[in-house]
Parts: structure tokens; sequence; C-alpha cells
């Protein structure tokens, strides 16, 4: 490192305490590897650092099998800044690769980072990244059920609290996948969920006191011959879960489980033949949360951002 101790220290530390929030299982931040560093200011004056190792494998290396030749890897050091510094990074190493030529063909840059920042995983998806990779633990133990927790159906009463949770649900994943969010958002999501909760559209929430804690918003979808949804599933009265929201503080608790398993059972009493859903692979939540609830994937859907990065 050729950036001041003073500094490389003062990053560490943020950095340590803003990913141990994010998700405790990630180890403390250690000091960055030996190699080529990498700086970007920040508007308010901050500076964020990197450093940037260059290797090429070997024709025989074991490596080579699972790599591309020639690698770029960055460890960031972003300290307490979450997606700005990011991309400010990623904009001087765009830079730095520019005059460091890299080979045309089998090359790859990588980058090494909690799952669970997804402030991060939005910017990296802006710049190119594709999750190709994960690191993936169990814990020991399942979590133990929430204690006082209900489950109920809502209605039309209920719908500044449903908003809510929906509008926290579209936030989350609008950082982590095709969702956008727009600024009609809060009026579009309140008009279709008035109409829903209105005509007794399967939806419930998870309270704790008195206090939601999860909500899960569905319909019924028929597929049969000659409409949309029997381009994608088997004939059928289905399931849709559109949306399943958790806030923050209730997460990893079991809510979500045991709002599910409630859905479940009420959506296969009214007929249906099963449940169907939409989820983002890079979404560090639901792509846990979802095979464990039994859902497998059907079909995929991939894009290029931007469309003219097409290639």
């Amino acid at each position: 490192m050729t950036v001041g101790r003073g500094l490389v220290d003062a990053l560490v530390a943020a950095q340590g305490t803003r990913l141990s929030t994010l998700d405790p299982l990630v180890p403390p931040v250690s000091d960055p590897p030996d190699g080529d560093v990498v700086t970007a200011a920040l508007p308010d004056g901050s500076r964020v650092a990197g450093v940037l190792r260059h290797q090429v494998h070997e024709r025989m290396s074991a490596a080579r099998l699972w790599s591309a030749t020639e690698v770029w890897e960055l460890t960031p050091l972003l300290g307490g800044a979450g997606a700005a510094g990011m991309d400010a990074l990623l904009r001087a190493w765009r830079r730095r690769l520019d005059a460091l030529r890299p080979a045309a063909t089998d090359s790859a840059c990588v980058l090494t980072w909690p799952s669970r920042d997804v402030e991060a995983t939005g910017v990296l998806l802006d710049h190119g990244f594709v999750p190709l990779t994960v690191v993936a633990v169990r814990r020991a133990a399942p979590p133990p059920e929430p204690p006082g927790v209900t489950v109920r159906a809502a209605g039309p009463d209920d719908l500044d609290t449903v908003l809510a949770l929906a509008l926290a649900e579209l936030r989350y994943s609008a950082q982590v996948g095709s969702t956008v969010l727009r600024p009609e958002a809060a009026e579009v999501k309140r008009r279709a969920l008035a109409e829903r909760l209105a005509a007794g559209g399967p939806a419930w929430l998870a309270e704790r006191d008195g206090i939601a804690v999860g909500l899960a918003e569905c319909s019924l979808v028929t597929s049969e011959p000659g409409n949309w949804a029997a381009t994608r599933l088997p004939t059928g009265r289905w399931g849709y879960v559109n949306c399943v929201s958790v806030p923050p503080g209730a997460r990893g608790t079991g809510v979500g489980r045991r709002l599910m398993a409630h859905a479940h059972r009420e959506l296969a009493r009214l007929g249906t033949v099963g449940t169907y859903l939409y989820y983002n692979p890079p979404n560090p939540l639901s792509s846990v949360f979802w095979p464990r609830q039994g859902y497998r994937p059907l079909w995929t859907v991939w894009e290029v951002r931007p469309a003219g990065a097409l290639r």
C-alpha cells in the first residue's frame, strides 16, 4: 500500500463495523494484500481505496479449470461508504484497466464481497459484474419459531400497513434485480392493493403484539389452453406469490417461514395445484429463502444491462 497507514486503518475499521451490521457471519476485516493501489474521491471529500492484483495462470495450472487465464482481482476498502463508495472505486478501476490493457480474451475482473450488501450488489450489476460463484454457509441449527407471532387475513382496513410493507420489499428488490423503483410506485401500488384487498384477494399479515412483521400478498391464476399462463405453467389453478415482505428487524427469526406455511395451506384450500413466484438470483435473501420453501427454477430470464451492452 502506498496510501497512508492512518487512512488504511480508518477504512478497515469503518468497513468492519458496516459489514458486521449487514451480516454477523462476515469475519473481521483484515489488512488488504500487497498490490497496486487504486483510490477514488467521494463528493464529500472522503476517499475509498482498493488493492489490485494481477495474475496469469500457467497453461497446465489447475486454476485454469475454474478461472480465466489472466485475472485482475480487486480488494475494496470502502470504509463506511456503501453504493457511492463502490461505484467510485469501480470507475477508478475501469480507468486503470484502460492503461493496463488486459487480454482481449480469456481474462477476467474479479471482486469478492459480502452477499448481503445489497447496495453493492446493485452497483456491481450496473458495472457489468455477474454473480457466478458464492461462498455458502449453513448454521448448525435452524432459527427458532417466532414467539407470539400470529397470521391473519388482510382486509381493506389494512391498506396502509400492507402498502408500507409492499413498498419496503420493492425498495429492497430494486437493489438486486429487475425491479425498478419508479416515482409513481406508491400511487400505483396503493391503487392495485386497494382493489385486491377490496375484492378479498388472498393476502395475509404476520403480527407480533399487534404490530405487522410480515406480509404475503398473493393472487389466483388459472392456466388453461389459449391464455398467457398456459405458456408458462401446467394446466390448473395456481397461487401466485406476488410479494412477501419481512422488515429488517424481524428477518431471520422464522416469520417468513411461518407466514408462507399459512399462505400455502390457505392457497391449497382454495383449490390450487401449486404456487409460483419470481425471484432474483442476486438477491441474497430470496435465493436462500425460496428454495427452502420448496421452490425450484422452471424458467430463467436473462438480461443485458444496459441494452447497448448486448454482445
